[in-house]
């Protein structure tokens, strides 16, 4: 199986916050990732934020090995169109609603999608997808 991970569930691998340890197990289960192209940028951000310096390294080389191995969702025009839909549907956020859009593009409801995000999984499931993790 594949899954779809936001970044909610892949932050959780480099800084220790509660449910690490649940994500890690639900992430190693399965090392088929993938997500889309925004989750960089968001990990990048959180990890740098939340960590000191000699971590911050650490975290961003473990950061770079799994992103190298994920496949990853460009955020065309029509991911960008469909994310906005899907945003009007479910009232999601506009990050929330380009990981729905992308997750779609990457199989569709077939593929569940990992996050810790209670608003993505609320609006995730509204749509049909399968949820791990919130």
């Amino acid at each position: 199986m594949t899954l779809y991970v936001d970044s909610s569930a892949l932050i959780k691998r480099y800084v220790a916050e509660d449910d690490s340890q649940n994500a890690d197990a639900i992430l190693l289960g399965d090392t088929e990732w993938v997500t889309g192209r925004h989750a960089y940028i968001e990990v990048q951000l959180a990890i740098h934020r939340r960590l000191g310096e000699a971590e911050l390294r650490v975290a961003r080389m473990a950061f770079e090995r799994d992103w190298q191995r994920t496949f990853v969702v460009g955020l065309d025009d029509v991911v960008c169109r469909r994310a906005a839909e899907l945003g009007i549907a479910t009232g999601s956020r506009s990050l929330d609603a380009l990981h729905l859009a992308a997750a779609e593009r990457a199989g569709g409801r077939s593929v569940p999608i990992v996050t810790f995000d209670v608003r993505l999984g609320q609006a995730a499931r509204s749509l049909g997808f399968g949820v791990i993790g919130s």
